[in-house]
């Protein structure tokens, strides 16, 4: 592969798009329950030693994100202690090892086929070890990037990582559309004890069907952890383990000869920098950031990306996940707005106008949710709810998060920020079902509207938050949110 005096561009873009496989298993085993959770559910309700409730079930499909909150957390010390890349080549291992396990949870352990209350923990055990890879990877792919890249074209590789999470998330609507193939999911009934009602057409959905879905990440998590053997690592931590030559020579590859070496002492000048003390710059500066990543989740997103077909089911559509591909496909192409317009129209402007957006599809759907002859008016409104987010709150987030913390408080105040915005991540996920599920009298939708038009009022919150108290980082530099940052203390 060449390398000239301007760099190697098709080696940089090769080594960021292993990279950005990251993110797409970020995505994908996130979303991954989507298809799944209706058989899960159905199969579990089938236990005889337990009741499978709907706040069990809310538990369930939420779990890994109580491995995502493990894995942010852990994801500075094991980039320090043993470098991002093998800090990814861990992440990929625990994706493999979770979608074996999720798939077969009786391994070696349990009679296969029958669910019962063990077999639930394993199950959700399988589930956290692969939301510690997904907490890993969605701290360390933007870290890696962002180590690698250029500083001219840094924050657009970085958003890339963003446009694969939810690719990933559109990679696995589709795998879980041609699993499920001529099956259909089962109609979920409490009845007695919690036992489900199955008819025989959704038979082997529950037996077999969610197995596949589960089983299906290992092929991307195994590339994955195979690819990222063959990426170098990053320059930053080269440097800081005294590894100077090779640093160079990934900066000679990426930059250029006459480049490097000038890139290498800036690196080794900011390695001397000191780091303060987290409230240095003031409360504001870390409430800011915490808030941007509590927003980004509070507004209820991956309630919809989550739970995508059973609502388009309950709703009455003949074939929902053929309508969740659809949002997907949606959800891509805004995404890519986001990308080309960040720089252009700023942060804040993005965001606005994103909360607004989400909140009038939110209102949409609490509105019309149930409503005979208002099926399509509902659809349209999660569609418009979901495009919205992808705009503005989904990367421009992260965008934020990278931007707006001092250099010398970054790394605490970002893991403080992303730790939020899983546990919140959680929050959402979790209560999802019991809540849209919620009955004032026999039959009423009240959990409907209820949960929508709270969502809704979140995001118009998320608005005014973002016009009052976000600052613009669109063209400042690290310098100037430093002073920034000081003249609002």
């Amino acid at each position: 592969m060449e390398t000239t005096n301007q760099g190697s561009k098709s080696y940089l873009f090769s080594i960021v798009l292993v990279a950005v496989l990251g993110g797409l298993l970020f995505g994908y085993d996130t979303a991954v329950i989507s298809g799944a959770e209706k058989g899960l559910q159905a199969f579990f309700m089938e236990a005889k030693d337990f009741t499978y409730t709907n706040g069990w079930h809310g538990f369930t499909s939420a779990s890994a994100l109580i491995g995502c909150i493990i894995g942010s957390a852990l994801s500075g010390l094991l980039a320090t202690r043993l470098g991002r890349k093998k800090s990814l080549i861990i992440a990929g291992l625990l994706f493999f090892i979770s979608a074996l396990g999720s798939m077969d949870p009786e391994f070696l352990l349990f009679e296969h086929g029958k669910p019962t209350y063990s077999l639930l923990i394993m199950f959700n055990i399988y589930r956290v070890i692969g939301g510690v890879g997904v907490g890993l990877a969605s701290a360390i792919c933007p870290m890696y990037i962002g180590e690698v890249a250029p500083s001219g074209i840094r924050g657009m590789l970085v958003s890339w990582n963003q446009f694969a999470i939810i690719f990933g998330q559109l990679v696995v609507y589709f795998v879980n559309f041609f699993i499920l193939g001529d099956h259909i999911q089962p109609v979920v009934e409490e009845m007695g004890k919690g036992i489900a009602a199955i008819t025989p057409a959704a038979q082997w959905t529950v037996t077999t069907g969610w197995r596949y879905m589960f089983g299906s990440e290992a092929v991307p998590a195994g590339l994955f952890a195979l690819l990222i053997c063959f990426v170098p690592e990053t320059p930053r931590y080269l440097v800081s383990v005294g590894q100077d030559q090779k640093a160079l020579h990934v900066l000679s590859r990426i930059n250029g000869e006459s480049k490097a070496s000038q890139i290498l002492q800036d690196i080794k000048d900011t390695m001397v920098v000191k780091t303060e003390k987290l409230m240095t710059y003031g409360f504001m500066c870390i409430f800011i950031g915490i808030m941007l990543s509590v927003f980004q989740q509070a507004v209820g997103i991956n309630a919809v990306l989550y739970y995508a077909p059973r609502i388009f089911g309950d709703m009455g559509m003949q074939d929902p996940m053929m309508v969740t591909v659809f949002m997907g496909v949606i959800n891509i192409i805004f995404t890519l707005v986001a990308i080309f317009t960040v720089e252009k129209w700023g942060r804040k402007p993005l965001l606005i106008c994103g909360s607004l957006g989400m909140a009038i599809g939110a209102f949409g759907v609490a509105l019309t949710f149930g409503h005979e002859g208002m099926e399509m008016v509902t659809a349209v409104s999660i569609m418009v709810y979901s495009a919205s987010f992808m705009f503005s709150w989904g990367p421009i987030c992260w965008v934020l998060i990278a931007e707006i913390f001092p250099n010398t408080i970054r790394g605490g105040a970002v893991a403080i920020a992303v730790a939020f915005q899983w546990i919140f991540n959680f929050i959402v996920s979790s209560t999802f079902v019991p809540m849209f599920n919620m009955h004032l009298t026999e039959g009423d939708d009240f959990g409907h509207w209820f949960t929508y038009g709270l969502y809704g009022i979140i995001c118009v919150i998320a608005a005014l938050f973002v016009w009052r108290l976000v600052p613009e980082t669109k063209g400042k530099t690290l310098e100037d949110m430093s002073k920034l940052w000081r003249e609002r203390r």
